[in-house]
């Protein structure tokens, strides 16, 4: 472990210094620090915190200095700077911590002192990473004022899946990758890592790769049972459950809660004459049973378990509405003998399955999707999609009646569960659909999200790792996760260290969506040091096209259906090309696909109607968001290039990892900037006929092609052919794959005729400059003071002041249930201020209200708040229910 961790230390502290001067180090050399620790202080001494005081004391050491833990000042001897582990301070929320700068003996110290033991965990190894980061040792624990930091949000979650024994195999085994891997959580501020078993496959169908995918066998000989999972031999299953073991151990002595996610409990698999494994021994009588006792064996046998994330719906393998069957199993977890939460993932989940969880006495979550199964922008969607509203009179059979039928509405987003008076926690859970393997990092985005994760109440928010489906459905390869073709570009030390700097951004702005830069502009200065600004520039813009695209233009809500970073072409032209998504709205072509949030965003047909009427919406265009991509990746590209001149060498493998994806990503932006402008054009062209707005389509097109087969050939020498997230062709494969569905879907919009209709011509020529240019928003400038709660059954009055002279002025207002849809009130103006109430028929109801504004004059439309100029802020105003 200390080997480990010195090759850590030594490598950044060699960063730092080679743009720091030989008078850094020997200053380092001539310093002795002292830790003063009261080991009488039980949240002093408690377990977590004497590790980080540790990892504290390698820091110092490895830049050269010396470093002695002490319990009083006394014992210190002489000392140049000392780091006093304080009192707890009950004035502080829970995980807040201070850092406050001060004289030990007339030298520099700095006090660490918190609100428990996590905090304190915190506060230690903050001044660990700033002395890991820095020169001199002395100098990075000079603080120039005090800092306290507190959490936004209670849970902050990584989630971690085994799905291929190929490619998993080799981290789950690693000591050495699980120490390093868990001290980098709990430094970001993490607070809870997740390891999930049987997401290998949605649904136990076809199932090749299957181990660990109905866990039990694979890691308990259960009393009483005879089940085995042939034919894995009894040594490969102990050393299974000794590594969990440590591993939940490892977890818990950083000071973070240890979650274990089982999401496949089918013991069965449908059409699979090619698994890997069988399980033997379980019959239809017993399998609840011994479900039961093999979860109570597995939480006594790892008491560091803290909670259960469990998948109820029919993708388990158990038909919905198997209400006894689970709750037998959740006997399981009561069997244990302790507090242990329980988090049930939303698909399909009822009244009466939350009922039989809460029936345990144990704390109860629900965990729905953020975002469907991708990583859209930093708010919760308005609206769900058309296609995932309730239909009335619907009724579905089957192993899936609830989450196709009555409760679809809880597929893709938080549905109806934020109800007033619940007896059960929320917890976001974001998928990795969109970001699975490039490198992103945007700290807009990421304090967006820490802003949005305690919406209506929530406890926080759980990430899927990047390359979390990285072999999954028994697609792994031998070579590395990272998935490159120059074995020079992995990252050593473990795959996660490709996104060190993702896990920085994103921990530490869920913990504090408000936190100072230089938490993460410091580990940017010792990797690139001059190039740090600029590398950080790149980065931030190339990461914001893939999660707008996500919530603009969505052909597929599925992660199994879509794949936003090497994505299958959509047509624009129906029947040119194949269509490969299937939850995608018909016509299935380009210009039909709904966004992920219709509430706030048009299609590309929609927004053609709205150019060739009179009638703008005010919502999001394809143009708009064409236009924030062109000025994004050019952002992003002028930023690399000055980090490329500024680097301390283009050839390290950090730098090049760095440049190659910013280049992916900005050529995709580009990509989707054109495409998007081309499915308005053609839109325009089908609905009139006018050969200059084909002409137009088709010359923006090919300059999307161009831009899509530049980037691919140079990702042939970055990435290998196959990049296999799953078994079917969306979910594998490389850029240049889909060149030919490209090309294809080219010719056919070339190729199309449409009859000429003189009398839409008349708007034709503004539409298409409109459609080619810079989008503008016909300016509103509104003050408005927002509801902060209203009481049920009663009318609330909303008033907003809008400068200048708006034809109309909307209200548009829902309550906090995407099950319904969004209600409209035109309000009444006096003078600059328009007024209007939602009725009191409408506040009777257990949510909470939610509404914005629709503006509209002669010269277009827009919505107010709306979005910021990156898209990272939340679009409408929440009112809470008194």
């Amino acid at each position: 472990m200390r080997k480990t961790l010195r090759r850590r230390f030594l490598k950044q502290a060699g960063q730092a210094a080679a743009g720091g001067c030989l008078a850094g180090r020997l200053t380092a050399a001539s310093t002795r620090m002292a830790i003063i620790a009261d080991a009488a202080d039980k949240m002093s001494s408690a377990g977590p915190v004497r590790w980080a005081i540790g990892e504290l004391r390698r820091a110092v050491e490895v830049k050269g200095a010396t470093c002695a833990v002490v319990t009083s000042a006394a014992q210190a001897g002489d000392f140049q700077a000392a780091v006093i582990i304080g009192r707890q301070e009950k004035d502080l929320p829970n995980e807040a911590f201070r850092l406050v700068p001060g004289k030990q003996d007339e030298k520099t110290a700095v006090r660490a002192s918190a609100s428990d033991a996590r905090g304190l965990v915190y506060a230690i190894t903050e001044l660990a990473d700033r002395v890991q980061h820095g020169a001199d040792p002395a100098a990075s624990l000079r603080l120039a004022v005090p800092i306290q930091e507190k959490p936004a949000n209670t849970v902050r979650s990584i989630a971690r899946a085994f799905v291929s024994d190929v490619e998993d195999k080799s981290w789950f085994y690693d000591r050495d990758y699980w120490r390093d891997y868990l001290s980098a959580l709990v430094t970001n501020r993490f607070n809870r890592f997740s390891l999930a078993f049987g997401w290998g496959y949605d649904f136990p169908r076809d199932v090749v790769g299957d181990y660990l995918h109905f866990p039990y066998p694979y890691l308990l000989d259960v009393p009483g049972y005879k089940v085995r999972a042939v034919p894995l031999d009894d040594g490969e299953r102990e050393r299974n459950l000794e590594t969990l073991r440590f591993i939940v151990e490892q977890t818990t002595a950083r000071g973070l809660d240890f979650q274990l996610a089982l999401w496949t409990h089918a013991y069965q698999w449908t059409d699979s004459p090619h698994a890997q494994h069988r399980i033997e021994g379980l019959t239809p009588e017993t399998h609840a049973q011994y479900c039961r006792d093999a979860l109570a064996l597995l939480l006594k046998t790892c008491p560091g378990i803290q909670g259960i994330t469990l998948r109820v719906h029919g993708e388990s393998g158990i038909p919905e509405g198997s209400y006894d069957f689970w709750r037998t199993v959740f006997q399981g977890i009561v069997r244990a003998g302790r507090r242990i939460e329980i988090d049930m993932h939303a698909k399909g989940i009822d009244q009466k399955m939350i009922d039989v969880a809460m029936e345990t006495g144990m704390p109860v979550k629900i965990s729905p999707k953020y975002w469907a199964e991708h990583q859209g922008m930093g708010y919760h969607q308005a609206a769900i999609r058309e296609l995932e509203m309730p239909r009335e009179g619907e009724r579905v059979e089957g192993i899936f009646s609830l989450s196709n039928g009555s409760r679809r509405f809880l597929r893709y987003g938080y549905g109806d569960l934020f109800q007033q008076g619940r007896r059960y926690g929320v917890l976001f859970r974001m998928w990795a659909g969109t970001q699975r393997m490039l490198l992103w990092g945007d700290p807009a985005t990421a304090a967006a999200y820490g802003h949005a994760s305690h919406f209506c109440g929530a406890s926080g928010v759980e990430l899927c790792e990047p390359l979390f489906f990285k072999g999954r459905q028994g697609t792994g390869r031998p070579g590395g996760r990272c998935g490159y073709i120059d074995a020079s570009l992995n990252p050593s030390g473990g795959d996660w260290r490709k996104y060190e700097y993702s896990y920085r951004v994103w921990g530490r702005l869920l913990y504090n969506p408000d936190a100072d830069p230089d938490q993460w502009r410091r580990y940017l200065r010792s990797t690139f040091e001059r190039g740090a600004a600029p590398a950080e520039t790149a980065l931030a813009n190339a990461s914001r096209v893939l999660p707008l695209l996500t919530t603009a233009h969505q052909p597929s809500a599925s992660n199994l259906g879509y794949w936003v970073e090497v994505p299958v072409n959509m047509p624009i032209m129906e029947g040119g090309a194949p269509v490969p998504y299937g939850d995608t709205p018909a016509p299935k072509r380009f210009g039909t696909v709904s966004p992920l949030d219709p509430e706030m965003f048009s299609s590309v047909e929609e927004h053609a109607v709205e150019l060739l009427g009179d009638n703008p919406s005010g919502k999001y265009s394809p143009i708009e968001i064409a236009q924030f991509f062109e000025d994004s990746c050019g952002k992003a590209a002028k930023a690399l290039e000055a980090a490329a001149a500024a680097v301390p060498s283009r050839r390290d493998p950090v730098f090049r990892r760095w440049e190659e994806d910013v280049l992916i990503q900005v050529a995709l932006g580009r990509f989707y900037a054109d495409k998007l402008r081309a499915g308005v054009l053609f839109d325009l062209y089908r609905r009139t006929g006018n050969e200059s707005a084909h002409l137009r389509a088709v010359t923006t097109y090919r300059r999307a092609r161009a831009t899509w087969a530049t980037m691919a050939e140079r990702a042939r020498g970055v990435y290998v052919s196959d990049l296999t997230y799953g078994d079917a062709p969306v979910r594998r494969g490389h850029w240049l794959d889909r060149l030919p569905a490209i090309d294809q879907d080219l010719a056919a919009v070339e190729r199309a005729r449409f009859n000429s209709i003189p009398e839409l011509q008349d708007r034709l020529n503004e539409a298409m400059e409109r459609a080619s240019g810079r989008p503008s928003r016909p300016p509103f400038p509104c003050s408005h003071k927002p509801v902060v709660s209203y009481q049920p059954g009663k009318p609330v009055t909303v008033t907003v002041r809008v400068s200048g002279t708006p034809t109309a002025v909307t209200l548009r207002y829902r309550r906090v249930n995407q099950a319904e849809r969004w209600q409209s009130i035109v309000m009444q103006p006096d003078g600059q201020v328009y007024r209007a109430a939602i009725p009191a028929s409408y506040t009777e109801s257990p949510f909470a209200l939610q509404y914005y504004f629709h503006l509209r004059q002669a010269s277009g439309a827009a919505l107010y708040p709306g979005f910021n100029e990156m898209f990272a802020n939340q679009p409408y105003f929440l009112v809470a229910r008194g």
